[in-house]
């Protein structure tokens, strides 16, 4: 068989424009076919090898392979077991569990496949006591186990502290020095995707928020009991032990998301390898909620599917994905299944499983990522000149930014340029919704009193939807 490339001559990146030029008859080059993107990244019409002087370095953490996670919260015991047991035989490979209280442990995990399986958590209050309890049953059963505790998540999403910084910070301390070789810490970072912010804001706004917790522990020592048992190095600290969990939501930006994947993990080994930290780190990922839609809500199984789709390209360690009707009903068999077999098709079917990082040289994806991690690491930057993350949160400027990035992006909902289908474009006046609903779908407010302003998630449809709802009742 000949090698057809030897057929044709190699042509250059300058011999391409120029051609491209030619075929434009006299339009701008720049202003027809170079597009600005929210972060300021000038995209071009094509990339050639031209364009980069060196060979593309590897991404330190990148994954071989990715799981599919099944979410599922803990209300009654019995009930939340039944649905772990059947989502892991029915393919899922991971777990996610939510709770809002303390649960029965034993209850939770009866019969529970541990050595298979792992466990992730999103607790959303936290009790010394509990983890303690949770950590010394768990370690029992040999699990792999992501604790996921946020702390400064915390903060961000309700304005307040679990129990105030000097407690939280003990628990956490307390926990983490204990048990050095765990997963305990997580930067939770979908908030920010689901508020409005760009890609790029999300990206220095997970960095900054994962600095305060490497500061932080930097010089943190192992509890006395680890060091006398396991380590038995005098004043021995954490750094090389300590695990970062990431999570992400991914947005329809198809090839800028796999690019922030990407990025996101070139940035914090930088941040990491600065404080002698390991610089691999972890990353869960689920679609967002920002562009998911009330009316023609089948449209959200695709755009669940290509936000999926980036997350598997991107390099994520786990994906949970986003049921279609996950905004309007309690979580229910079919649409947990629908969810489920997206994630089997993707892997199972379409060979998504089969080669590892296939964004690797890529020249648009190569070039996106570098541009996106080194646009995060000047704003993260000037968020640490600023005084940190942390003050930047109670001075209000991190909120500040966010809102009017999602401004923006509202702006271009609402003026159509930025499409949503069946919603603002292709819309379906027969379509009704009203009757529909198990779950309110809009932002709620809840007047408390809180430390800072926390950062509220808000879609981009809950006006429009709001308006076409009422419109349903008046009719």
């Amino acid at each position: 068989m000949s090698d057809l490339f030897k057929e044709f001559a190699p042509v250059s990146a300058k011999e391409w424009k120029q051609k491209i030029q030619a075929d434009l008859k006299g339009a701008d080059y720049n202003e027809s076919l170079v597009w600005q993107s929210p972060e300021g990244i000038h995209v071009k019409p094509f990339y050639h090898p031209d364009d980069f002087e060196n060979p593309f370095p590897p991404i330190s953490g990148q994954p071989t392979t990715w799981n599919i996670a099944q979410h599922i919260f803990i209300d009654d015991e019995a009930v939340a077991n039944k649905l772990a047991l059947d989502a892991v035989e029915r393919g899922a490979e991971a777990i996610i569990l939510s709770a809002e209280k303390k649960f029965a442990i034993e209850k939770v995990f009866k019969n529970f496949p541990f050595e298979e399986t792992p466990i992730y958590f999103n607790l959303t209050f936290f009790s010394e006591e509990f983890l303690l309890h949770l950590k010394s049953y768990l370690s029992k059963k040999n699990a792999t186990v992501h604790y996921n505790i946020d702390i400064i998540g915390n903060l961000t999403r309700t304005g307040n502290w679990f129990h105030n910084l000097k407690e939280d910070h003990r628990v956490l301390e307390k926990f983490v020095s204990e048990n050095p070789s765990e997963a305990i810490i997580s930067i939770d970072t979908t908030g920010y995707q689901n508020a409005g912010a760009t890609i790029m804001q999300q990206l220095a706004y997970a960095l900054a928020h994962a600095n305060e917790y490497l500061n932080h522990f930097e010089n943190v020592s192992l509890s006395p009991s680890i060091n006398s048992g396991q380590a038995k190095v005098e004043g021995a600290t954490i750094q090389q032990s300590l695990q970062i969990t990431f999570k992400l939501a991914v947005g329809s930006n198809y090839f800028f998301e796999i690019a922030k994947i990407r990025a996101l993990r070139k940035g914090y080994a930088a941040l990491a390898s600065e404080y002698g930290f390991s610089e691999t780190c972890h990353i869960m990922a689920t679609p967002s909620k920002r562009n998911k839609t009330l009316y023609d809500y089948n449209t959200n199984m695709l755009r669940t599917t290509t936000e999926c789709m980036s997350a598997i390209l991107g390099g994520a360690d786990i994906i949970c994905n986003l049921p279609y009707d996950a905004l309007y009903h309690k979580s229910n068999e079919f649409g947990e299944r629908i969810s489920r077999n997206q994630l089997l098709v993707l892997k199972e079917e379409s060979y998504f499983d089969t080669v590892s990082n296939a964004a690797d040289g890529t020249y648009y994806i190569e070039s996106l990522t570098d541009d996106l991690a080194e646009k995060a690491l000047e704003l993260f930057k000037s968020i640490e000149k600023g005084g940190g993350f942390l003050k930047q949160l109670k001075e209000g400027k991190i909120q500040q930014k966010i809102k009017e990035s999602a401004e923006k992006e509202q702006q271009l909902f609402n003026q159509e340029e930025l499409k949503l289908v069946g919603t603002n474009y292709h819309t379906n006046p027969e379509d009704r919704m009203k009757n529909a609903f198990d779950l309110y779908p809009f932002v709620k407010i809840k007047p408390r009193k809180t430390i800072i302003a926390p950062i509220i998630e808000k879609r981009l449809a809950e006006q429009t939807e709001q308006e076409r709802l009422k419109q349903e009742n008046n009719g």
